[in-house]
């Protein structure tokens, strides 16, 4: 099992930054896919951006070039560097951790963290 507990957010004006951290009951790299999730008002719940044990990363196409995952093995943290924010990136953020064993797949969910971007 495994607990996530993010922290970061906050509300930033348009243009700003923010990094989000989620930090991780048990070592990273034994995670096989960590990644970044949100969900504005009235929308469904969406990836941002993922990194996988083996470093790779990727993002949605509205993130790239703007957001930056990565992760912290000494801290057990994962991070979502978050640049060049705009309105639209207003939302619920949460933490996910996806755990294949064999060919069992578990989900883990963080309790989320609150970003506004004013315009």
């Amino acid at each position: 099992q495994v607990q996530l507990v993010e922290s970061g957010g906050g509300l930033v004006q348009a243009g700003g930054s923010l990094r989000l951290s989620c930090a991780a009951s048990r070592k990273i790299s034994s995670i096989t896919i960590m990644g970044w999730y949100r969900q504005a008002p009235g929308k469904q719940r969406e990836l941002v951006a993922i990194i996988t044990s083996d470093g790779s990363t990727t993002y949605a196409d509205s993130v790239t070039g703007r957001f930056t995952i990565s992760g912290d093995n000494a801290k057990n943290t994962v991070y979502l560097e978050m640049n060049s924010l705009k309105p639209e990136d207003t939302a619920v953020y949460y933490c996910n951790a996806q755990m294949i064993i064999i060919r069992a797949t578990y989900d883990y969910w963080g309790q989320g963290t609150q970003v506004t971007v004013s315009s």
